[in-house]
């Protein structure tokens, strides 16, 4: 598959992820006695995963998320040489994907953009928790989905369950992390919201990138670790 497919096909669907998870965050979790919550939000990331492995998994892999891409990296399922373009992809698929869902949000009487989804610590993180809380989430949750990314898609493993696998591990991972961080586990989605929110979310925005491709690292040295050989 030529790179440019694959690019195409990766800011696609981080497109599709970020307009469809924050989404649902922005329009309909707190809807007034039909809001979704945070359950809803959850399985909002988790379906826009699912539906899009099964769409571009094929083209590109369906990373969608740079830490994805690390994660892969260094689990040596993944070339050095299509993660620049790659992460590019992902992260301008994502604003794009942030920026309709702006223009949607702001055509609403009395819209105030506020966090818009952005991901946050301290005063900004919906339970309060702390920047050590949000970092070592972070980590872990990242660190678990990769983790889970990786088993699926062993030569090993059912493929044709992969992207179910992938995108009920995505919905409990956000069950877990929203209410510490509004979880991101995902750089590119963490910026793209962050561009349209207020300031604090590019102040704090650093910790949305180290911690999940710290997390995304481990997981790609450990997996291989567990699995041993799949000849």
């Amino acid at each position: 598959m030529a790179l440019g497919n694959k690019v195409a096909a990766e800011f696609v669907g981080t497109f599709w992820l970020v307009f469809g998870g924050c989404g649902s965050a922005v329009l309909a979790a707190a809807y007034p006695d039909l809001g979704i919550g945070f359950l809803g939000v959850a399985l909002a990331f988790g379906l826009t995963v699912m539906t899009m492995a099964y769409a571009v998994g094929h083209i590109s892999g369906c990373h969608l998320n740079p830490a994805v891409s690390v994660g892969l990296l260094v689990g040596k399922r993944f070339p050095a040489s299509e993660m620049v373009p790659y992460i590019i992809a992902q992260v301008l698929g994502g604003i794009a994907g942030a920026a309709v869902l702006y223009f949607i949000a702001s055509g609403q009487d009395g819209f105030e953009a506020g966090g818009f989804a952005s991901n946050g610590f301290g005063e900004h993180s919906p339970g309060g928790y702390s920047m050590a809380a949000a970092l070592a989430a972070e980590i872990v949750l990242t660190f678990m989905f990769l983790f889970i990314i990786l088993g699926a898609t062993d030569k090993r493993a059912p493929a044709a369950l992969a992207p179910v696998a992938i995108g009920l591990g995505l919905t409990l991972i956000h069950l877990i992390g929203i209410p510490v961080d509004n979880l991101s586990v995902n750089p590119a989605r963490s910026t793209a919201v962050a561009l349209f929110a207020e300031p604090w979310a590019l102040q704090q925005l650093w910790l949305f990138w180290v911690a999940p491709i710290i997390g995304g690292a481990i997981g790609g040295v450990v997996y291989p670790l567990v699995a041993g050989s799949n000849d």
